[in-house]
């Protein structure tokens, strides 16, 4: 039994639910947690970050191999800082990765589940806030290196 199914059957720890926005055009991540406190936490690569207290709701999808695992969230867009590293990762067309961890309140030296890394799928920009939406199967960039085959790669294929 995992340490969140400890958790969900005993009640007894609260969870901390942590997202993380990286992008290589900017000069560091967004952090962010839900609850009304900053949060000091250990990541499970060993950094020690301050996620920012945030209204967040994170609603998990389930993993598969469909193209339809999303999570959507929505970031506070008040002084323009959202919006600002958006425009700069789609102007050095650079991709956005979100990483969400939980955290156990009793326990922040290490996420308590291996976190889970997503490629951020779009975003709209509505008054105050930011409204973005990341899945875990990235089917535009799932196809190349990879071979295609079709008729002119595999001419057996026309025959099954």
């Amino acid at each position: 039994m995992s340490v969140l199914e400890q958790v969900y059957a005993s009640g007894g720890d609260v969870l901390l639910n942590t997202l993380e926005l990286s992008c290589a055009a900017w000069a560091d991540s967004i952090l962010l947690c839900d609850g009304f406190e900053d949060q000091a936490c250990i990541t499970e690569d060993s950094r020690a970050v301050t996620f920012i207290a945030s209204g967040i709701a994170v609603s998990l999808p389930a993993r598969g191999a469909s193209g339809g695992q999303t999570l959507t969230f929505a970031i506070d867009n008040v002084t323009g800082e959202a919006q600002q590293k958006i425009d700069a990762a789609l102007e050095a067309e650079e991709r956005i990765i979100l990483t969400y961890r939980c955290y156990l309140a009793s326990d922040k030296s290490a996420p308590a589940e291996a976190p889970y890394r997503m490629t951020v799928l779009s975003g709209q920009i509505k008054g105050p806030t930011v409204q973005v939406e990341a899945g875990y199967y990235d089917l535009i960039n799932a196809a190349w290196p990879r071979d295609l085959y079709d008729s002119e790669f595999a001419p057996g294929l026309k025959y099954l």
